[in-house]
């Protein structure tokens, strides 16, 4: 069946639009005779005739990026918040209803070096619906570990820099990436790296000597600020640090981002700014997107992931895009076909 975007109407008369004589667009910079103002600035309007996400999605769709947090598993001393159960059961629940039938777990920072919570889920669904991204100590973990594992479901190994609000120097990124990427290249695995968007450039430099795929969280970790959109404000995601060298990893071969966890990113209730970036990224790297929706969505409450999942499908504009956002370039990702 045919993807019905809500969006679709919307998108073609702006494509549509006629583009200035002589025109050329800056490197590196959004192409606004392409994408006329109101494409920065204007939210799309809503299609009451649309069916709900849930019979949309492609068949067999994944959620590249969740989270399962159980109670009797302990958490680090330093947690940064304390959990609420939320249980592999109450994931497949969720996922059920918008949709989705693949999940990748990702270990949650509460536990630290122990994945025990998620690599007992991951039993539970088996690998043929499971994947999972890891945290590990490079110090203290074998290949032989690393195999058992593997055959679990897990693909890769999360640095997370993020969450502590950690700055890392070139050097300690160097050392943190190349250490994960010596224990994880034979078996195939991706580097998942949570981090500011301004330590991109760097990674630029870095990335192209790992030998691994690398995939990044959350939009590349922007820092958003206040848009005044009702007074005609647009937004060039060009204009983040860090925005450029993440479009020209994502052109290269081995990198990915998912588009997940709007609201730990945008001011914008509607997400336009995100709106405006995710474009930017199909329009670039179409096969390197993943949708995610970050669920159960911690240190937030009364979360409705639905809009921002009705979003990434619409501005997906047709069945053959939909398929790869939500579930082949997470499957080429993940390599799900693998003997296991």
């Amino acid at each position: 069946m045919a993807v019905q975007p809500c969006f679709s109407t919307w998108l073609h008369t702006l494509r549509a639009a006629p583009s200035v004589r002589g025109a050329t667009s800056i490197k590196r910079r959004l192409d606004v005779f392409r994408y006329p103002k109101a494409f920065l600035s204007i939210p799309p309007p809503k299609d009451r005739n649309c069916e709900p996400p849930k019979r949309r999605l492609p068949a067999k769709a994944w959620d590249s990026h969740m989270h399962v947090v159980e109670t009797r598993y302990p958490v680090v001393a330093d947690a940064a918040y304390k959990p609420t159960p939320h249980t592999i059961g109450d994931a497949m629940a969720f996922e059920a209803s918008i949709g989705v039938e693949n999940v990748v777990l990702v270990q949650p920072s509460i536990y630290g070096f122990d994945n025990s919570c998620l690599l007992d889920a991951l039993r539970r669904i088996g690998p043929s619906r499971g994947r999972g991204v890891v945290v590990i100590d490079p110090d203290n973990t074998d290949i032989k570990t690393l195999t058992e594992w593997h055959s679990l479901g897990v693909r890769g190994v999360r640095v997370n820099f993020k969450s502590s609000g950690k700055v890392p120097s070139r050097a300690e990124l160097e050392s943190t990436l190349s250490e994960h990427a010596r224990l994880i290249r034979s078996l195939g695995w991706m580097l998942q790296i949570h981090t500011s968007m301004r330590t991109i450039p760097l990674l630029e430099e870095i990335i192209p000597h790992l030998g691994v795929k690398i995939c990044i969280d959350h939009f590349g970790g922007p820092e958003l600020g206040k848009v005044p959109w009702e007074q005609g404000g647009s937004f060039d995601p060009y204009s983040l640090p860090g925005f450029s060298s993440l479009i020209s990893l994502l052109q290269s071969e081995r990198t990915y981002v998912k588009i997940s966890a709007p609201y730990r990113l945008s001011m914008d209730e509607g997400y336009r700014d995100l709106e405006i970036m995710i474009r930017e990224f199909l329009r670039q790297a179409p096969n390197k997107v993943l949708y995610a929706t970050d669920w159960p969505h911690t240190r937030f409450s009364g979360i409705d992931i639905k809009p921002f999942t009705e979003l990434c499908l619409g501005l997906c504009g047709s069945q053959a895009l939909a398929e790869r956002v939500f579930r082949l370039n997470a499957e080429e990702l993940m390599e799900p076909s693998l003997g296991i």
